[in-house]
């Protein structure tokens, strides 16, 4: 009897430290994103992004493409960060000069108008990874496509990464069907999610660059729809000329991206491997007849995709300009 209540108190002592230590790991992990991250402290986001994707798109339709490859660019390296939004400058280099983004990603000045927007607004308040994640959704819904509600609350990184752009986490044009379901995987993202994801190539342009190699040299192409990207794309030269990655429906967020497949109309060589008689086949074909499945499907996957590896809470900063570290 007596042992016990010598030792009580410090057991006592013992179980509160250890409970209020596991309160504090628990508040740590789970300070996450939420729908209504900005509402009381920048009550106006929300329309003043729209508005200024809508400005972007009137002046080029392009440009939502651009936005929507922005967002998926910068969230596959090293997560939704706004890493990619980060100028090089002589000590430092950053993602928009590695392989997958030179002379391809834009949309920069954009986000920047809509981020000056934002600071008038409510200075020092929003992030530019929450700005780009919500010029992703607005651009995908104003060109014919879903809305959602998007989760914000991410911050800025202080850096970016070359190498890491650079190291093949990004898909090429060129790539397998192996090789698309690993390099989303390792992302947290399914082979439905990838599918769906892919299905973004229903707007925008490719450069010549890119398809060259298909409408030449691959077999499993309608050779009406080769004829007609030759061209414009000839064997040699004329790198940056563009053709749209969706030759049906080029303008418009739509379900047309798999017809094109069914009929052996993708642009690139990552377009058709989704249907080539692979694993994917059966849900390009139902993606192809239901625009409701693949609308529905394509929002859970733009969501899972905005939350790879945010910086929340005290990680990161906000910044004043998106091109340069606070």
């Amino acid at each position: 009897m007596g042992i016990t209540t010598s030792h009580t108190p410090k057991n006592v002592v013992i179980f509160v430290l250890a409970l209020q230590l596991v309160f504090l790991l628990m508040g740590s992990s789970s300070a996450q994103l939420s729908t209504s991250f900005y509402s009381k402290t920048c009550p106006k986001l929300l329309p003043i992004v729209r508005s200024g994707v809508q400005s972007a798109i009137a002046k080029e339709t392009r440009m939502g493409a651009s936005l929507l490859r922005l967002h998926f660019h910068d969230c596959f390296v090293n997560g939704c960060d706004g890493s990619i939004l980060l100028d090089d400058t002589a000590t430092f280099r950053g993602e928009q000069t590695a392989p997958p983004n030179n002379r391809s990603v834009r949309g920069f000045d954009v986000i920047k108008a809509i981020k000056s927007s934002v600071e008038k607004a409510c200075p020092g308040v929003v992030s530019c990874a929450d700005i780009l994640t919500l010029t992703a959704r607005d651009s995908v819904n104003i060109l014919g496509g879903p809305t959602w509600e998007v989760k914000l609350g991410r911050r800025d990184s202080k850096t970016a990464s070359f190498s890491a752009a650079s190291s093949g986490v990004i898909p090429p044009p060129s790539s397998t069907l192996a090789n698309l379901i690993n390099r989303f995987s390792a992302k947290g993202l399914s082979t439905k999610d990838m599918v769906a994801l892919s299905g973004a190539h229903t707007i925008g342009l490719a450069r010549c660059t890119s398809f060259r190699n298909r409408i030449y040299n691959e077999s499993n192409i309608d050779a009406s729809f080769a004829k007609l990207r030759q061209r414009s794309c000839p064997r040699r030269g004329g790198d940056d000329n563009l053709a749209p990655l969706d030759v049906a429906t080029p303008k418009l967020f739509d379900n047309y991206y798999y017809k094109n497949l069914l009929n052996q109309k993708g642009l690139l060589h990552s377009d058709q491997v989704l249907h080539n008689g692979g694993s994917t086949d059966s849900l390009v074909e139902q993606y192809s007849k239901n625009d409701k499945i693949f609308d529905a499907d394509f929002v859970t996957a733009m969501i899972k995709m905005g939350d790879i590896q945010p910086l929340i809470g005290s990680k990161g900063e906000i910044r004043k300009v998106c091109s340069k570290p606070n």
